[in-house]
């Protein structure tokens, strides 16, 4: 893989894949929706079938090749890349040949994404994965857009005009969506053949990135930047377990969730006034829960920082979900030994279980006035980066309102917010009031009916103090003892988006 391509040769390529509609649905179209399905379960042979069993397309050859790591003719990818042929793909690093046959050397398969900035699509190269190896990831394994990556990206607020730091950018993938907007990108990684991808990636792509190798902070000394996007090789891998191999893409060479920490810790130095760093991180429970969160909390020094776990894993889950992601097959003699050398490092530790999540810190203009950690397991709907950014206004906004002031705000229910009542049979009154919201967080608060009829009333019409007034008066309380009791839940209800600011 080269990190400066042949832009010649690059030019053809991407004009050929555009030819090729080498696209997600034109891939899933060369192979149908059930092939689909099975490669999401990393099984590629429904794709294979009916790739026999199809009419030829450029689209099916590209994707048996790229994807599927399944050889193909000198001729037939010269008919599929009939600008690059099967010669150009192999001087730009993409495959091989061996007497008349192409063998892909790399993953290159296309990638979209559809979030608050708009629809769009790219192509990544990457390392070739379990599906076209095979059997185990190389420990150098280059990774390419996976779930982690989709995840992420969809957390983020906004990346506005200003420098954006990818730290540890892999493939590239973070530093492509950040470029859409962002007046710069740098993107740093320990790894030079993750950069030399990453490098390729913005080439095919048309896109400017500022590679740097080095590791964590190291390229960037001295430098500030508005957002900071991570997603760090966070994987506890048991240090001094020689038949444990340490993926590159996963396991920073920290013990426990050492990276994790260096990464927030030193955000601090790195963020503009107002900056935003966002990153997925995995931490460690020794014991008590509540000790956990304040030591991760604890990890964000003067940064303003909300963490939203979304997993708690016991310590069998966690090893076997990352052996599994090594390739090790379940069941095997294999699979068994490399789980029980993790659980013996956690035993060792003294590790209870394993919190996972989004952590998002902010360098404030006023000194740290957001310290906040939610559990958040159930499903979660589109928006959440512009949820964040909502919430961190509203923050902003309620720190300088009292009580008082925030009696005289006019707020309204957000238009993806509905109320469920669940009543036991033949009562007149509901034993459950829930409010749900339908996008972002997709929280479930339940509320007592004085909350429920104030947020009710909250049409943009009238102050909250007025509502809140009126209904004490319907249920014949104290408005001052009632006001005493809602204005909290109003304020936390407003910030997680409940209610909005008219």
């Amino acid at each position: 893989m080269q990190r400066q391509p042949d832009l010649d040769l690059i030019a053809g390529l991407r004009a050929d894949l555009d030819d090729a509609r080498y696209t997600v649905d034109g891939l899933e179209a060369a192979w149908g929706p059930v092939a689909a399905e099975a490669l999401g379960r990393d099984d590629p042979e429904p794709a294979l079938a009916e790739l026999e069993l199809r009419p030829w397309s450029p689209s099916g050859t590209l994707g048996a090749l790229l994807v599927l790591g399944a050889p193909r003719s000198v001729p037939e990818v010269d008919r599929a890349l009939p600008r690059t042929g099967a010669r150009g793909a192999a001087r730009l690093g993409l495959v091989s040949i061996e007497d008349g046959i192409v063998h892909a050397t790399v993953d290159l398969r296309p990638y979209a994404l559809a979030d608050e900035s708009g629809v769009a699509s790219w192509w990544i190269a990457s390392d070739p994965g379990e599906i076209a190896l095979g059997g185990e990831l190389p420990e150098d394994h280059v990774l390419g857009a996976g779930a982690a990556s989709t995840t992420l990206a969809q957390i983020l607020v906004p990346t506005g005009t200003g420098r954006v730091l990818d730290l540890g950018t892999g493939s590239g993938v973070q530093g492509l969506i950040a470029a859409r907007s962002a007046g710069a990108v740098v993107a740093t990684d320990l790894s030079e053949r993750a950069l030399d991808f990453a490098g390729f990636n913005a080439a095919l792509n048309g896109v400017a990135l500022d590679l740097r190798p080095g590791s964590l902070y190291d390229p960037v000394a001295g430098e500030r930047f508005s957002r900071i996007i991570t997603h760090p090789p966070f994987v506890k891998t048991p240090r001094g377990a020689a038949e444990v191999p340490g993926y590159t893409y996963r396991d920073g060479g920290f013990a426990g969730d050492g990276l994790v920490e260096a990464v927030v810790r030193g955000a601090a130095a790195h963020l503009a006034e107002g900056g935003i760093a966002q990153l997925l991180g995995n931490w460690e429970v020794h014991g008590d829960p509540a000790a956990a969160r304040e030591r991760v909390l604890d990890w964000a020094g003067p940064l303003d920082v909300w963490i939203v776990e979304r997993d708690l894993l016991d310590p069998a889950q966690y090893a076997e979900t990352w052996v599994r992601d090594g390739g090790a097959q379940p069941g095997t003699a294999r699979f068994r030994s490399l789980v029980r050398a993790w659980l013996d490092d956690f035993a060792a530790r003294g590790v209870t279980a394993i919190g996972a999540g989004y952590i998002t810190l902010r360098a404030p203009r006023h000194g740290r006035t957001l310290r906040r950690f939610e559990h958040l397991d159930g499903a979660v709907g589109s928006g959440i980066g512009s949820a964040i950014e909502a919430a961190i206004a509203a923050h902003d906004l309620q720190r300088v309102l009292p009580d008082e002031a925030l009696a005289d705000t006019v707020l309204e229910v957000a238009p993806d917010v509905t109320e469920h009542r669940h009543y036991w049979p033949g009562d007149a009154d509901p034993t459950v009031i829930e409010l749900r919201q339908g996008t972002g967080f997709a929280r479930v608060r339940r509320v007592d009916t004085v909350a429920a009829a104030v947020v009710g009333a909250c049409d943009g019409e009238l102050a909250i103090g007025s509502i809140v007034d009126a209904v004490a008066r319907i249920l014949d309380a104290d408005p001052a003892d009632t006001r005493t009791a809602v204005l909290p839940i109003l304020r936390e209800l407003w910030f997680e988006g409940f209610l909005t600011l008219r």
